[in-house]
Order: C-alpha cells, then structure tokens, then sequence
C-alpha cells in the first residue's frame, strides 16, 4: 500500500484543519448515488472488475485527471504523477479513480494548420473532465496539467463542477545546452534566414534545446498559468515552482491528493476560493512576473466557469499599481528552474502581500489563507538578480496593455515591458494568414518601420486564434525586434516578444476594423495612453466595409467547425459556454 512519507501526511503538514462545521459534511455526496443500495448493485459489481473491494464503497471516491500522453515533453511524466497523487488520496483514507483527458503540443503543431486545434483543446479538456466527473459521481478530484490549454481547461472544469479539487502543475523543464528552450529554437529559424545562424548551429539547437520532460522553461504561458493558479490558490504553496523532474514535484502530487482528502472533510469548494479577489491575486502575480498575454484570456474564461465578474477593464485597473519585478524570458534573461533554485514565487508573493498589493484572507486549497500560507516565508537571499525589489521595478506598471480605440473596439492586448519602446507608429503590412505572414518576414517583404497585421486569425475566423510563436521569432531572429510592430486578432505564445499586439476584437471575420486594413495604412500604436489606432478616416472605412467580403470557414464539419459556432469574443475569454459568458458580461 502506498504511504505518505511522514513529514507528509496532513497531521504534519500546511494542511488547516478548521473547526468542524455544526452540520456535518457529507464526505460521501456524489458517490454514494452511484454505490449506495440495492437497485446500484450493477454500479458495484463493475467497479469491482477494476479493483474495489467492500471496504471502498464505503470511502469518498476521488477521481484523478490525468493529461499524460507521450506526444509532449511538458505531459510525458505525469502518468507516475497521477500515480502518486492517488497513492496520497488513498493513504489519507479515499479511494481514488484515475483516468485521461487529452492534450496537443502548441511547440509541435505552432506554425501549422494544428495549431488551430489548441485553444480548441482547452474547451475539449474542460468538457471531458466535467463529463467524467459528473458521470461517475466523484466527491472530489485532482487534476494535473502540465501544458498550455489543459491547465485552464481543467480550471475551468473545477469551477464548474464546484466540488472540493486540487489541481497540481506537472513542472517545469530543465534548460538544454547553453541554457537553450524551445524558443531559442524558433528564433534560430530566423536567424539562419538572416544568414547569422548556420544550418550546422541550427542543427545543434534543435538537437540540445529540449533535454526531458516539464513545460517550457521560460515565464511562458504554462509557467505563467501555473504561477496565477497558485496565487487563485488552487494548488498547494510552491507547486507552481518546481521542476518536472524533482523530489519536490513528486511530493507536491501526494501532498494534493491527501489535500482533497482534507478539503472533502471540510466542505471547501472551488467556489469558495475562486473569488473575485483571487482573481485579482492571479492577476497581480502574472503581472509581478512578466507572465503571458494568455493570461488574460485564460483567467478570463475560469472567471466565466466560476461566474465570477472580470473583465479587461480590471487588469488596466490592478496593473496601473503593480510593477514588473521578475527579470525572466522571453524578454528577460532567467528561466524558471533560476527562479525555482532562490526559491520559486512565495518569497514574491510574500513581498506583493507587505505590500499590500494581494489579498491576504483569500482561502486555498491548503485549507488556510494565503496570508496563513505565506506567514512563514523567508525573503529572497541577498545578491539574487532575478527578483528586483519593489523600489527598483524593470516597469513601475503592467506590461499587459489594454488596448482600445478605432481599430480595437472591443480591446486587445499588448504585451510591452518597456524595452520595445512604449510608443510605435509605422506602415501596415497586411497578411491574411499566418503562413503568408511568415512566408513574407522569412522572404525580407517586412522591413524596419512596418506594423505587420496578421487577420482572420480571430477566435472564429482561424477558427482557434493560433499564436503567432513562428512569425515573432522570425522578426526576432530577422534583427527586426526593435524596428517592426506585430497586431493581430490571433494570440501569442508566451514565448513571443517585442512590440506585438494580440486579441484584437471584435476580430476580422466578424467585420471587425482588423478587416478593413490595407497595405500602406498609418497605424499607431500607443501603450501610454493604451489606444491602438488605425489612421484612416471613418468615412473612408464606412466605404471600405460596403466592398468588404467575409472569408469562407476554414471548416465546416468537425470540431473546428462546432468551435466557430459557439465561440466568444477573445474580449470574454474566447469560451463556447457563450450563454454563460454573456450573462457574465451583463452583470458587469
């Protein structure tokens, strides 16, 4: 039988113990429909073909959401995780039922027509983890991701599900050769069609860049979600900071499944800690550390599953007072595994909380408060140049821009640190597509001064608003990173840097002002007073628009095609619960 390690077990770990309720928690709520009596003698009698015995239909039954799969480095090891996550859940006393959901590799299909299929997947994850778990009457779960999509889809399913959950975050890659990730990569691509990268370096990279499991290693999208999943206070203190391949991370997975244990015990719900001002913490703590645009149609959509108003307008509001302190990729210069070795995010979020910039009586799945989580963390050691102080911030404000104005009326989302400038106005250079945008870069069509417009990328017109990973590392390995500004109603990577613009709503396909642009227009894009404008007149884009022809679908059958129909703007989250989404939106 699998034990938790002493110093593990709930009696000796942060796990709160809070006094009992004075009516009793029903430790057995779902599951006892499926088992209990006589007319589910068939429910029993098939669970104990896969390994129930009499005693565990008399357990809490805890389901583990495992989003293994060998396609991926960031998902290949999670199988032993999910592993060690049941052998905490049953230690601590409930039985636990593991099984899959999906995954796809945004650094595989990035720059192809699979990558339409990515933010797809967080809709496919976060539906087949509530269609499980509702089937199958679980009292609680545990789900661990370790990439992009399937960390918010299983957010999402929690919230919606509402019922007592831990997610944990399968960790972070180990850097390759001459500290190297997956974006060293794409802009090497770049920099062999420029001619300063040969085929023989480019080579060495592909070969040494990614050396084992984890997520990529930078403040990307997964290291920024995991980040702003701890500070929601959904998994346990430091999961967000450690390696994939770690005695940390191996005891962060017992640790969660002893901690659904305890939050079933207890009656806590995802509910009760997904509030508003969790959300605000989240926000607070990717902005901290330079995290990814994603972030914001990430939070955006768990916000909507936990019916929990958040919109645009609030990460301008909370990022008009916290600074960038994290000097991390891509803008930055350290990778994750630096920040987890002075020791991961809780020494920042214990800073932002002195400061008075989180909110410290937010509840967590550790069962106490994050100020109680953070009580006893230590400040970072003296000479460490990863973290600035709070006096001395690489950007006194958020580098995630909203943006509105004639050309994004709905919004957008800038990401601008500081050192692309703060101000860039050029010369339209319009794509249609993706590919084309690259073909053009990589072809020397883009030159210095140019804003670069890539369009019908949108949420409905990709459909699937694919990132734009390939055509920013080609800018960037082109030398053009400070001379070239990128917009578009796609996304981007984490990965992605410069002066780029993304989720530009309401998007082209829909009409948007993205699909009246044209080559030569003067666009101006402005991160101090957040407007990105297009300058040309409202009476000549009225007549445009009279000529103004909507492209036909990418798909019409299939998932892609269910995707476009359903799909909201990336102003609400791009989620296909688009009823849900605009009942949030009103109750604004």
């Amino acid at each position: 039988m699998f034990m938790l390690p002493r110093y593990l077990h709930p009696s000796f770990s942060k796990l709160k113990v809070m006094p009992k309720k004075t009516t009793p928690v029903d430790t057995r709520h779902y599951s006892r429909i499926v088992v209990d009596g006589l007319k589910q003698t068939p429910s029993r009698a098939m669970l104990r073909a896969v390994g129930f015995v009499d005693a565990d239909f008399d357990k809490s039954q805890v389901g583990i959401a495992s989003t293994w799969s060998n396609l991926t480095p960031c998902n290949m090891h999670i199988d032993e995780l999910a592993r060690l996550a049941a052998g905490g859940v049953e230690a601590a006393g409930a039985k636990a039922i593991t099984f899959n959901t999906i995954t796809v590799s945004d650094g595989i299909s990035m720059g192809t027509p699979g990558m339409r299929y990515s933010l797809v997947s967080r809709e496919v994850i976060a539906d087949s983890i509530e269609t499980v778990v509702g089937a199958q009457g679980f009292d609680g779960v545990v789900a661990i991701g370790g990439c992009d999509k399937n960390m918010p889809g299983c957010l999402m399913a929690l919230a919606r599900l509402d019922r007592p959950a831990v997610f944990v975050y399968g960790g972070t890659i180990r850097p390759g050769a001459e500290n190297r990730d997956i974006v060293s990569v794409f802009e090497a691509v770049g920099g062999n069609a420029q001619g300063t990268v040969s085929e023989q370096q480019l080579k060495f990279v592909e070969r040494t860049a990614i050396p084992g499991p984890g997520s990529c290693s930078g403040m990307y999208t997964a290291n920024t979600m995991a980040s702003a999943i701890e500070a929601l206070g959904m998994s346990l203190p430091n999961s967000s900071a450690q390696d994939a391949v770690s005695s940390q991370k191996r005891d962060d997975c017992a640790r969660a499944g002893a901690a659904v244990v305890n939050l079933i015990k207890l009656g806590i719900t995802p509910r009760q800690i997904l509030t508003r001002r969790s959300f605000e913490n989240a926000i607070t703590v990717v902005i901290a550390l330079g995290g990814s645009t994603n972030a914001v149609l990430h939070l955006l959509a768990i916000a909507s599953s936990a019916d929990v108003k958040l919109k645009l307008d609030d990460f301008t509001r909370i990022g008009k007072r916290v600074p960038v302190l994290a000097d991390l990729r891509p803008s930055g210069r350290y990778s994750m595994s630096d920040l987890i070795a002075i020791g991961g995010i809780q020494p920042l979020m214990k800073t932002l909380l002195d400061a008075k910039l989180l909110h410290g009586d937010c509840l967590t799945v550790s069962g106490a408060t994050l100020a109680e989580n953070l009580r006893h963390v230590a400040p970072y050691a003296e000479g460490q140049q990863i973290v600035r102080a709070l006096r001395d911030p690489i950007k006194k404000d958020s580098h995630l821009v909203i943006l509105s104005g004639n050309l994004a009326p709905e919004g957008a989302v800038a990401k601008i640190t500081g050192k692309e400038g703060l101000r860039f106005a050029g010369k339209a250079r319009v794509f249609n597509s993706e590919e084309d945008s690259l073909q053009g870069i990589l072809g020397g069509k883009v030159q210095a001064g140019d804003v670069v417009v890539i369009r019908y990328e949108g949420p409905k017109g990709g459909p699937g608003m694919r990132e734009m990973l390939s055509p920013t590392a080609a800018i960037m390995g082109k030398g053009l990173g400070q001379a070239v500004a990128l917009i578009t109603d796609g996304r981007f990577s984490g990965g992605s840097h410069g002066f780029v613009v993304g989720h530009v709503s309401p998007e082209a396909a829909l009409g948007g002002p993205l699909a009246l642009v044209r080559t030569g227009d003067g666009i101006t894009i402005d991160a101090e007073c957040r407007e990105i404008t297009l300058q040309v007149s409202a009476a000549e884009l009225k007549r445009r628009r009279k000529s103004w022809v909507p492209p036909k679908p990418y798909a019409r059958r299939g998932a892609l095609a269910k995707y476009a129909s359903s799909v909201s703007s990336a102003s609400l989250g791009a989620v296909t619960d688009l009823e849900q989404a605009i009942h949030v939106a009103k109750s604004w």
